[in-house]
């Protein structure tokens, strides 16, 4: 199994869990950082560090790309979009000239999975809407132990 094909597979243990902003807990509820961070723990065997507490509109009072510096932070730099594989973490922003605000994680070439605000974990299929608001591509960092 590769290091995607493994980051998929956790990832998809997490569907199904519900919607809970700052969540971070499989099966009882996550958001689309707590999805991100839960997976992470599984990989790694704890997060990188805590996550201050956060409000729904976090992205839009601050204007601040703290989830863009958060990626490069922890992934390192950004892939280009073309080279994104399975496994791969996604960032996106809901419009030009909005600061980043989601994150999912690439299943294939044509579906990802995150968590979704009034719903749950789900995968969702990469259709051209989602694919343009795509805002930075990072590939989880080795050691992975497959």
């Amino acid at each position: 199994m590769t290091a995607g094909e493994r980051i998929v597979q956790l990832a998809e243990g997490w569907i199904g869990t519900p919607y809970r902003h700052q969540g971070a807990t499989k099966g009882v509820g996550c958001d689309c950082i707590g999805l991100i961070r839960g997976v992470w723990r599984e990989v790694y065997g704890e997060e990188p560090g805590p996550v201050p507490a956060y409000a729904p509109d976090w992205a839009e009072r601050s204007g601040e790309e703290r989830l863009l510096e958060a990626g490069l932070r922890l992934f390192g730099p950004p892939l280009l979009i073309g080279e994104a594989q399975a496994g791969d973490l996604l960032l996106f922003r809901w419009q030009i000239g909005c600061a980043a605000k989601h994150a999912g994680i690439l299943k294939g070439d044509r579906y990802f999975i995150h968590a979704y605000e009034q719903a749950a974990v789900t995968c969702s299929a990469l259709v051209p809407s989602w694919r343009r608001r795509i805002a930075a591509v990072h590939r989880f960092p080795e050691p992975l132990d497959c």
